[in-house]
């Protein structure tokens, strides 16, 4: 059986993916209480159910904390269970809630008179080492037909070994918080600067070319594609199953994406032993 456990902060997203899983025909469950969790995918695996997705957050209470347990308990059952933890910057939950006019569900255990961001920074450290063993997707300035797709991207790759993330931002709209490691390539020249090139990408073989004649491009591409080959086995334990490297320029448009596409192509022609497959996303163009 494949299980899918949806958590993350309250407002970040989690109907958004607990739909689009739906939608791929697993079967859904909101709000599970975690020492269930078990005994139902056992139940739902004797009924020949193949694909089951379980949305656990911090409304659980204090069960939250068995949660982790019970992922290596599955694992050692024989599940195939992926973790997708799904963050958003504390503006942006603040802001989400504040238009939505609903209350916060860690009003229930901090008290009416807790503040949104104070009921937000209380659930990010209740389930701060369930992010640690999960796939996080930062869902800030999203539209939710990219985060459905990013979403079922992760879920459909395998969980053999490592999954490495190569995700592209740009600087002006802020660091991605499911970043595990950032590169800075503004040091590059930027092709906004011509006209030509401006509403074009880092997929586009002029913005490439453009690039590739700076002469920092080649050392900057070979000592970031060094760095991930020599480091990223250190990071990896048995625990974990993705690791994001966020790519930054100004725009998240041209250079970084033009870095991001090359590290792809290089790692996946000549593959390290612990990465099972390479995934790419561009925040700024998805």
């Amino acid at each position: 059986m494949k299980v899918v456990l949806v958590t993350g902060l309250s407002g970040s997203g989690k109907s958004v993916a607990v739909r689009a899983l739906e939608d791929s025909q697993f079967y859904c469950i909101d709000n599970l209480p975690p020492t269930f969790i078990p005994k139902v995918l056992n139940r739902l695996d004797l009924d020949g159910i193949g694909k089951v997705a379980v949305a656990v957050d911090a409304r659980t209470g204090r069960d939250i904390v068995v949660v982790p347990e019970i992922i290596r308990e599955l694992k050692t059952q024989g599940f195939d269970v992926r973790v997708i933890f799904l963050d958003s910057s504390d503006d942006t939950l603040v802001t989400r809630y504040s238009e939505s006019r609903r209350r916060h569900p860690m009003s229930q255990r901090l008290g009416d008179q807790a503040t949104v961001l104070e009921c937000v920074q209380a659930e990010r450290t209740a389930l701060e080492t369930l992010k640690l063993m999960a796939a996080t997707i930062d869902t800030s300035g999203l539209f939710p037909n990219t985060l459905r797709h990013w979403v079922m991207q992760t879920v459909e790759e395998t969980s053999a070994k490592l999954t490495l993330v190569l995700e592209t931002f740009g600087y002006k709209k802020g660091l991605p918080s499911d970043a595990d490691l950032v590169f800075d390539v503004r040091c590059l020249n930027n092709p906004h600067y011509d006209k030509d090139l401006r509403h074009q990408t880092g997929k586009d073989a002029a913005v490439k070319q453009f690039i590739e004649a700076d002469p920092l491009s080649g050392d900057l591409l070979n000592d970031i594609e060094n760095y991930l080959r020599k480091w990223i086995p250190s990071y990896i334990n048995e625990q974990r199953s993705y690791f994001t490297v966020a790519i930054g320029c100004t725009g998240g448009q041209h250079r970084s994406v033009y870095v991001a596409e090359t590290l792809a192509k290089r790692l996946s022609t000549q593959p390290l032993n612990e990465i099972e497959s390479v995934l790419i996303r561009h925040r700024s163009l998805d």
